[in-house]
């Protein structure tokens, strides 16, 4: 295996990464001291800028150091939540120098968690027509609306959040992107429990809750290009997948901070001594399927032995195609996370078909004596939201259309409407 070389990193290969492992890591620290370490030496997130917790690495050599980490068994560079995967590329983007000092390093050190607010009760895949209004008010911005879909917004600190801020103007160009502040008055967030009996995301209510000006990204009224980068960045996160190994410490200031690092690790091993799920993703593995085909004598059925080798066939297609995304740092098209996105959502979906069509009525059944120790019943309820979070697979299609096949862009009649003339949520001008 090849390994990273450079003059920026305080380790070059695993020799290096063993001896600064064994220097900084101790139980005994608080989870705040150990990614404290990892920023400081690069390695939080090692394709990042320099003293942002990164090194300016590749993507192949950030990957190679992170897997290297993963084989001690440490705790993992913090996610915050959605703030690793969509905050930082945004703001990194987009930001000033200030809010990239702020904010990207904080990320880097576990300091906050954040969450996304986009989409809103009409307003989904017609992004555009959200109608969440910010109002300026001196030096701050006072926001009203209503988000949905917001995935842990329930343990976020902080949000990415799209408001209208003129509408005056075509739909596209009166959005603004604020960097929100999720403790503070005016700010309600509640859960929304799924039929599968979780509570993954919620729905979160604004009532003049404020935004300081100096924390809008890209300029006023440009938010819907911002919001590109971090749908686009969303498409990947959704299509990729952790490193095996790290543990996971909780980021922000309700986490795990102020914990020590064995207080982490005693909660992973009482989590893993329990049966560990064998469905750990919204699609059933290959060698699980064929092994359920087999327990309840579908293994014979030439119908089902037919999607038995679709089903195997796509799952390695699909990661041949994000293997090599990866290493083309996702310019093997233009449109790369939309095509993992939208293969990953078909999985999915196939997966729910095929194993109901293996296990017969038992399909329908929940708790611990139904198929995979009720596990199938709980990943085939979920399986519809593969197809929505990260965008739609209709959204997906379009990407693909007018990215990497360059197609023209579907007509819209709503393209030169100022947004106050349309019905809210609608593509239909007031009227027509």
């Amino acid at each position: 295996m090849s390994w990273w070389r450079s003059e920026r990193s305080p380790v070059s290969g695993p020799t290096d990464l063993d001896a600064w492992v064994a220097e900084h890591w101790d139980p005994q620290r608080s989870v705040r001291e150990w990614w404290r370490a990892l920023f400081d030496a690069g390695l939080s997130y090692p394709s990042w800028p320099v003293g942002l917790g990164g090194l300016g690495l590749s993507a192949r050599e950030a990957r190679q150091i992170t897997e290297a980490l993963a084989r001690h068994g440490v705790i993992g560079p913090p996610t915050g939540n959605m703030g690793a995967g969509l905050a930082a590329p945004t703001i990194l983007a987009h930001g000033t120098e200030e809010q990239i000092a702020t904010h990207v390093g904080a990320i880097a050190r576990g300091e906050r968690s954040w969450c996304q607010l986009f989409s809103e009760p009409g307003s989904g895949s017609d992004l555009a027509s959200l109608g969440a209004r910010a109002i300026r008010d001196g030096d701050e911005w006072v926001i009203t609306g209503q988000k949905v879909w917001n995935s842990r917004a329930d343990e976020s600190d902080m949000g990415l959040l799209l408001a209208r801020t003129n509408v005056e103007v075509p739909k596209h160009a009166g959005i603004t992107y604020f960097l929100i502040d999720m403790h503070q008055p005016g700010v309600e967030v509640r859960p929304l429990r799924t039929m599968a009996d979780t509570t993954p995301f919620c729905e979160v209510f604004l009532t003049e809750a404020r935004v300081s000006a100096d924390q809008i990204l890209g300029g006023q009224d440009a938010g819907w290009s911002v919001a590109q980068t971090t749908l686009h960045a969303e498409r990947n996160m959704v299509a990729g997948g952790g490193h095996a190994g790290l543990v996971a410490a909780r980021a922000g200031i309700h986490g795990d901070l102020d914990r020590t690092c064995e207080e982490v690790l005693e909660r992973a091993r009482a989590s893993s001594s329990t049966a560990r799920p064998i469905l750990r993703s919204g699609a059933v593995p290959a060698k699980v399927m064929i092994q359920l085909a087999a327990d309840f004598g579908a293994n014979e059925d030439p119908l089902i032995r037919q999607e038995l080798a679709r089903y195997i066939t796509q799952i390695r297609v699909n990661g041949w195609t994000m293997q090599r995304s990866a290493l083309a740092k996702g310019q093997l098209t233009g449109a790369d996370g939309s095509i993992a996105k939208l293969t990953t959502a078909r999985i999915c979906q196939e997966s729910r078909d095929l194993s109901y069509g293996i296990v017969g009525p038992a399909g329908t059944l929940s708790g611990s004596t139904s198929p995979i120790n009720g596990e199938l019943q709980t990943v085939n309820l979920s399986s519809p939201g593969n197809r929505l979070g990260g965008g739609t697979d209709e959204i997906q299609l379009n990407v693909i259309a007018e990215r990497a096949l360059g197609l023209p862009r579907e007509p819209s009649a709503d393209k030169d409407v100022p947004y106050r003339d349309l019905s809210v949520g609608s593509l239909t001008p007031r009227g027509s």
